[in-house]
C-alpha cells in the first residue's frame, strides 16, 4: 500500500481546481483545494503537505509573494512548489519563479500526463524523506 500524502491545489476558477483533481485523481493523494492565498496558507498550517500547484494569478495575490510567504516559514521550505500558468511566462519571470522557491514550472495547456509525473516524482521525495 502506498502512503498517501496531501497535495494543495490554489487557484481561483473552480474550473481548473476541477481539472487538476481529475488528472491527479489516480495518483491516489489526498487533495485538498483552495482558491485564494489565505485559504491555502490555512491548508499549509493545519496538514503535512507534500507538494503545492500554485497558479501564477490568483486574487489578491498573485503566485510570486505567496511562494515566497511558504518559503520563509521553516516548516514549509521542503515542500514542492509546482507553478502553472495557463501562458507561456516571459524568461525573466521564470527566474523569479525560481529565485523565489519554485520546484517546476508548467505552462498550458497543461497536459493531465505532465501535471501526473511530475506530482508523482515529488510526492515520492515526500514519502522517502517522512521519518520511518
Amino acid at each position: 500500500m502506498v502512503d498517501r500524502v496531501n497535495i494543495l491545489l490554489v487557484a481561483d476558477e473552480p474550473g481548473k481546481l476541477l481539472s487538476h483533481e481529475y488528472a491527479l485523481a489516480e495518483l491516489g493523494a489526498n487533495l485538498i483545494k483552495a482558491d485564494s492565498a489565505s485559504e491555502a496558507l490555512e491548508h499549509l498550517l493545519r496538514n503535512d503537505i507534500a507538494v503545492v500547484l500554485l497558479d501564477v494569478s490568483i486574487r489578491s495575490r498573485n503566485g510570486f509573494p505567496l511562494a515566497n510567504l511558504i518559503r520563509k516559514h521553516p516548516r514549509f521550505q521542503d515542500v514542492a512548489l509546482i507553478f502553472l500558468s495557463a501562458a507561456p511566462l516571459r524568461d525573466s519571470d521564470r527566474i523569479k519563479l525560481y529565485e523565489g522557491g519554485a520546484s517546476d514550472y508548467i505552462s498550458g495547456p497543461i497536459a493531465p500526463e505532465l501535471l501526473r509525473a511530475k506530482v508523482r516524482v515529488f510526492a515520492d521525495l515526500h514519502r522517502k524523506k517522512r521519518p520511518a
